[in-house]
Formats: C-alpha cells, structure tokens, sequence
C-alpha cells in the first residue's frame, strides 16, 4: 500500500516537475512576444512624433494615422483596405446599385491601376477602357507610388467633368490617353435578350438586385418565347463582371441548381469554414446553360461560373476568368469608417481554390479583335458576294408542293433564326458560339415524354 502511494506521489511530483519544465519556455517565449510587440508600437509612436514635430510642413494627425493604417492593410494583398467614413458610404451605396464615376473595377498591380473590368454602358465603357488595361496616370500625374484607394479617389470628380487616363495596352506599342466625363453609374444588374429560342441573360454586377433582375430578365423571355417548352436554354453572359456580393453569387447558382454544395470558404482558425448548399428549384427546369467568361470575370462571377461547371449543370465557355478566390469581409470602425480585411479563401464544389489561378473554361473561345481603322489608309473596295445557286434556281427545276402552310411558315422561321445567329457572329463571336451551343445540346436532347 505504501508503494503504491509513493508510487503515486512520485508520480504527481514528477508531473508537476515536467510540467514546469514544458511549460515555463511557452511563459517565457509568450512574454518576449509581448514585449517584442510593445517595443515596435513605441517605436511606431517615436515615428510619429518626430514626423508630427519636425516634418518640413505640419500634417493633420488623422491623414498620419489614415495613412499608417491602410500601409498595414495594403501590405498584406491588393484587396485589404481601410475605408474612411466617405469611402465606406460610397461603397454601400455601390452595392444598392448607383454611384458617381467612370465605371470600372480595378485593382493594383505592378504599382499601377489594372482594370478588371469596364461596367456595361459607363462612361469608361464607352471611352474604350478594356480589362487587362494599366493606367498609368491621372491628368498628367503618375499613379505609381500611390495607394490603390488614393488613386481611385483622383479619379472621382465632378459629374461632368472631363478627366484623361494614360494607358497601357497589351499589343498596343505607345501609351495612350483616354478622355472620360464623369457620370452618374446607374447599374441595370442583369439585362435578358432573346436569341432564336435562347435566353441571353447578361449580368453586369453582383449588388442587391442582382437575383431579382435576373428572375425578371428570365420571365419576360420565356413570356416572349410562349412558354418553357419553347426555350432551348440559357446562356449566363458573365464576361467583364467584376464580381460583387457573396450572397448574391450563391442565390444565382442556387437558382439554377436543385442540389450541391456552391461554394465553400475557410478561413485561418479550423472551424471558420461555412458551406453553402444549393436548395430545390431549376428556373430553367433542366434546360442547358453556357456561362460565358473571360480575363475580366472575377470572384463572386468565379463563384457562379465554378459551380455552374463543377456541378455538371452547365458548360463554361470563353478564356480564363481574373483568378480572385478570396473573400473580404468588411468590418464597421469607430468614426464611421470601415476595414476591408481578407478572411477566407472559396472553393469551388469540387474543392479547388481558384486564388491567382482562375476558371478553366470548358471550351476556349477567344473573342477576335478586330484592328482599329486608320484614318489616313485608302478605302478598299469589299469584295463583292457571290449569290449562292440551289436546286431552286435551276430551270425547270421540279417545285416542292407537299409543305403545308404551317410547315412552310415554320420552315421560314427556322431559317430566319438561323440567320440571325450568322449576324450575331459578326456582333458577338463569343455569344454567338455560345448560342450554337445550346442549339446543338437541343438537337440532340431526347424527345421530352
């Protein structure tokens, strides 16, 4: 018995002994992180007193602390930021779907101003402005060196006012400059057009009303079709979409999907991560989707594209999309001010990150572009179209009697349609590929019961 009670109070001693000695280092290396963390503070305070003592002229303490706050953010990726009161009012009333400026998502590259995208119909749009586009400068003054939020406020102004861009183009050997009037940005968030008996359904932006457009875009086509049974299917245009809300990007795909995960985040702590899943309920009852997208689709585009693929319910066409797969969450300060902080990667069903790598489509499709005139060449004469002869033309050709009425005009129409999918090849060479998609899916899809 005695044993067994020395036993156990060696025991305890000697844990109580390897305890201290495991534990005493982890005290001590905390403190000195501590410590190592107060001493660089102080050191950021003899900084900031000495600039606000003996800087060559007197700076407001709060643009000193502005500043020092988002070169902490800034450093970490191009899509942390600090926005001031102004800056974090502006941006919710972006997302509510109307603001003043040019109309175009950009980012900070290379210590410039990559566009990611021109919005549908903004003054930037059409000036020319293309996604892959760096602007170099403001009215004359470099960009370079400023912070991605400075740069963007030089090119707020006035609504009216004339502001010029420098900028350089991939293939185009000189910068250029671009003349842009400000204006107020009123985004439509999807737009719907008919092609043949194809939904076109272009969505520009993810903000507030983006899933409520869209649902009325999808409507009023098949209203115009004559019904579901009429529409081969859906073609969801996200070339040139910056992106937008989460929520939005996952009530998109869940209204075409009926099950499956959307999209799942994760974040730096283990149990941080959220899944999103997909509820019953097809807007397109099972007909086939094409999403377009290209260089300037980006992040919740991404989200909506990946899943779409991922989850075999549609097929992806275009180029690679932006390559943003992180999520920021936006974080209220005193003063009315707001962060802007990274907090999650996505992934797409399957479980891949697109960060820095982007949307594979399924079927590359590259838009021709079409050299711009010169002025100054002579005018070249087109080269006459040849008229096409058929079995019609010839004489005495045998007439074609057994058509109905019905299966005449239905022939007409068939043909009509055909030729106006050629036109759109000319417009829109993607869309239109996109289109022919969807008539070949239909083609061959079995006869519904």
């Amino acid at each position: 018995m005695k044993k067994h009670v020395m036993a156990a109070l060696a025991g305890t001693v000697a844990g109580v002994v390897a305890t201290t000695q495991i534990a005493g280092p982890l005290v001590a290396q905390e403190a000195v992180k501590d410590s190592s963390v107060y001493e660089q503070l102080d050191l950021f305070g003899d900084i900031f007193e000495r600039v606000r003592a003996q800087y060559v002229e007197e700076v407001p303490t709060d643009k000193l602390i502005t500043a020092a706050i988002n070169g902490m953010l800034t450093s970490l990726d191009p899509h942390s930021s600090y926005l001031s009161a102004k800056d974090f009012a502006d941006m919710q009333v972006q997302t509510r779907g109307e603001f003043g400026g040019l109309g175009i998502e950009v980012t900070q590259e290379q210590g410039f101003i990559k566009v990611i995208a021109p919005m549908d119909g903004t003054p930037a749009d059409k000036a020319g402005i293309k996604a892959g586009d760096f602007i170099t400068q403001v009215d004359g003054e470099p960009v370079s060196g400023l912070l991605l939020d400075e740069a963007v406020q030089k090119m707020r102004g006035p609504i009216g006012s004339e502001i010029v861009v420098t900028v350089v183009r991939e293939g185009t050997a000189e910068p250029f400059d671009v003349s842009i009037i400000r204006d107020t940005i009123k985004l439509t968030a999807v737009r719907g057009r008919v092609v043949g008996k194809t939904m076109v359904l272009r969505i520009t932006t993810f903000n507030d009303q983006t899933t409520s457009d869209l649902k009325d875009a999808l409507k009023k086509g098949i209203d115009d079709l004559g019904g579901m049974e009429n529409l081969d299917g859906v073609v969801i245009d996200l070339r040139n979409n910056p992106g937008g809300l989460l929520n939005e990007a996952i009530s998109v795909s869940d209204a075409f999907l009926d099950k499956g995960e959307i999209v799942s985040t994760r974040g730096r702590a283990a149990d941080s991560g959220e899944r999103y899943n997909a509820t019953p309920g097809d807007l397109a009852n099972g007909k086939p989707i094409v999403v377009l997208i290209n260089g300037g689709s980006a992040s919740a585009s991404e989200i909506v594209a990946g899943a779409l693929q991922d989850l075999r319910r549609a097929i992806v066409v275009g180029t690679k999309s932006f390559g943003k797969g992180s999520v920021q969450t936006l974080i209220p300060l005193r003063g009315d001010g707001a962060m802007r902080l990274t907090t999650a990667r996505y992934y797409t069903p399957s479980g891949r990150s697109i960060q820095a790598l982007g949307i594979s489509p399924d079927i590359v499709v590259q838009q021709p572009v079409t050299p711009p005139a010169d002025p100054n060449a002579p005018q070249e004469k087109k080269p006459a179209v040849v008229p096409q002869r058929s079995e019609a033309d010839l004489r005495g050709a045998i007439r074609n009697d057994s058509m109905t009425d019905e299966e005449k005009r239905l022939y007409e129409e068939e043909l009509a349609r055909a030729e106006e999918s050629a036109k759109l090849r000319d417009e829109d060479y993607q869309l239109a590929y996109a289109v022919d998609i969807i008539k070949g899916l239909t083609a061959i899809a079995p006869a519904a019961p």
